[in-house]
């Protein structure tokens, strides 16, 4: 294993010269380019865990944002209005409301989702660029991983997001689970799928390539630094929330089946399909209503996905670095 000393550094002398510095300053050992494939999904599983716990309440105030015909009780200008009058309206705990599920789905669907975008990202970049780090092959991976991860999460989605609107009708998830299971079948777990992959598909390509692009410029010897997996991470879900929020308004649209919003349209039964979703959310809301929600939806990816790196990072490199240890 590779290793960098912190130590001061030694006195010049004969030997090949220093590589690119770190954004920081700081040194750390370097990351393991070739970790087994239990370290990625340990390390994705806790990584997802953290980043959907972290940030839940925020995540709250954006579902209760893209309503397309909101209560108005439940109108917000802003994040933290939004959070404000929640918890002095409805209780303190209101905007953890289906939290549980969500911990319940993360962990294994960022399990998959990790081991596979690096298995996929390191045989794609060999493949494509011999030695070197392929952005195709980095937005590549990120979109199969997606198929994985949305398909464990997506039924978490349906239940979290309709426990999150505002007077939702559900005492607890089991509650959510049995009803919409009796009322609207199991297919309703899945009516936002091809809508959530339409979504998740350019929103992990953008998001998994300006990681590594930044990556490159900030972190270019590819080491474990914290700081660099953190601005990496804030600015990768950033560009990627604000690009597919229109996507992610219409997968709301379809979780939720805002029964105001499709009565005002005389709109019978359940609605199904991105097309339909497409149409309703601009028939409603007009371009605009494309873009509901925008502002709390980079305010939760910035963290989240900030957070989902350094986690990541932090123990591909600490399991890796402590298997032969413990062996020993």
């Amino acid at each position: 294993r590779m290793e960098l000393s912190c130590a001061p550094a030694a006195p010049p002398g004969p030997g090949p010269p220093p590589g690119p510095a770190v954004a920081d300053g700081d040194e750390y050992e370097s990351l393991p380019s070739g970790a087994a494939l239990g370290t990625h999904m340990v390390a994705g599983a806790v990584a997802g865990i953290m980043e959907h716990t972290v940030m839940y309440p925020v995540d709250s105030v954006k579902t209760r944002m893209q309503s397309l015909q909101p209560d108005p009780k439940a109108q917000y200008r802003s994040v933290y209005e939004a959070l404000k009058k929640i918890v002095l309206t409805e209780g303190l705990w209101r905007p953890l409301r289906g939290i549980n599920v969500t911990m319940l789905g993360a962990g294994p669907a960022h399990a998959m989702y990790f081991a596979c975008y690096e298995k996929m990202k390191k045989s794609l970049s060999d493949t494509l660029q011999q030695g070197g780090n392929s952005h195709l092959a980095n937005g590549i991976a990120g979109s199969v991983a997606t198929l994985l991860h949305d398909a464990v999460m997506n039924p978490a989605e349906v239940v979290k997001q309709r426990m999150q609107m505002f007077n939702s009708p559900y005492k607890s998830v089991l509650s959510c689970v049995r009803t919409v299971q009796r009322t609207e079948g199991f297919g309703a777990f899945y009516r936002s799928y091809t809508t959530q992959l339409t979504m998740n598909v350019p929103f992990q390509a953008i998001h998994f390539i300006t990681y590594e692009f930044m990556q490159e410029h900030i972190n270019p010897r590819r080491e474990y630094n914290p700081r660099s997996h953190i601005v990496s991470g804030a600015v990768a879900g950033a560009v990627a929330a604000a690009a597919t929020t229109p996507l992610d308004v219409c997968k709301t649209l379809l979780n939720t089946q805002e029964n105001t919003a499709l009565s005002s349209l005389n709109i019978s039964g359940h609605l199904s399909g991105m097309l339909n979703a497409f149409r309703t959310v601009y028939r409603l809301g007009g371009l605009s209503g494309f873009f509901r929600g925008v502002q709390a939806r980079v305010i939760y990816q910035m963290p989240s996905t900030a957070i989902a790196w350094s986690v990541y990072e932090f123990f591909k490199y600490f399991l890796t670095k402590h298997k032969p240890e413990k062996r020993t």
